[in-house]
C-alpha cells in the first residue's frame, strides 16, 4: 500500500512538468481518480489505475485537486484525476418557490451553483434521493427537476 501525506504540487507546475513528461513516455504515470465531492477530504483510500491501493492523509493546509501530484520520483508519478461531476437542475415556478427551494438546499448542505433562475445541485447519489428531500415542491408542480447532460 502506498501512503501519501502531502501534495507535491500540480502537474502543470513548470518545475514538475518535465519530469512527469519523461515518465509519461516510459508509461510510468499512474492516476488516482477521485470523485469531485471527495476532493475536499483530507483522509481517503483509493486505488491507482494500475491497481495499487493508496492511503491519503493530508495536513489541514493541503487539498486535493485535479492534477495534484502525490508521488514523483525517478521511477513513477501518481497524479489525481478528478471524476466527472453530475448535476441536477431544479427549476422553480416563482420567486417564492425559489426561496423555499434555496432554504431546503441550504439546510441539506447541497453543493449548488446557479444558472439563471435555475438551481444546479451537485449529484453525489441517485437523483431519486434528492427528489425525495423536496418532494412536496416537485409533486405540487412548484419545482421541476431534471438531470443535466454535460
Amino acid at each position: 500500500m502506498l501512503r501519501v501525506e502531502t501534495v507535491l504540487g500540480s502537474r502543470n507546475d513548470p518545475a514538475l512538468h518535465e519530469a512527469i513528461h519523461h515518465l509519461e513516455h516510459h508509461h510510468a504515470v499512474e492516476f488516482v481518480t477521485v470523485a469531485v465531492g471527495d476532493l475536499d477530504r483530507r483522509r481517503l483510500m483509493a486505488r491507482t489505475d494500475k491497481g495499487e491501493e493508496v492511503a491519503i492523509t493530508l495536513p489541514r493546509d493541503q487539498k486535493l485537486h485535479d492534477g495534484a501530484v502525490l508521488v514523483l520520483d525517478h521511477h513513477r508519478a501518481v497524479i489525481v484525476r478528478a471524476g466527472e461531476q453530475r448535476w441536477l437542475r431544479f427549476t422553480p415556478r416563482s420567486a417564492s418557490d425559489a426561496l423555499e427551494l434555496g432554504y431546503h438546499a441550504g439546510n441539506l448542505h447541497w453543493r449548488v451553483r446557479f444558472d439563471g433562475d435555475d438551481l444546479l445541485v451537485a449529484q453525489d447519489g441517485p437523483a431519486s434521493a434528492y427528489a425525495a428531500r423536496v418532494d412536496p415542491l416537485i409533486s405540487s408542480g412548484r419545482v421541476e427537476m431534471s438531470e443535466v447532460a454535460e
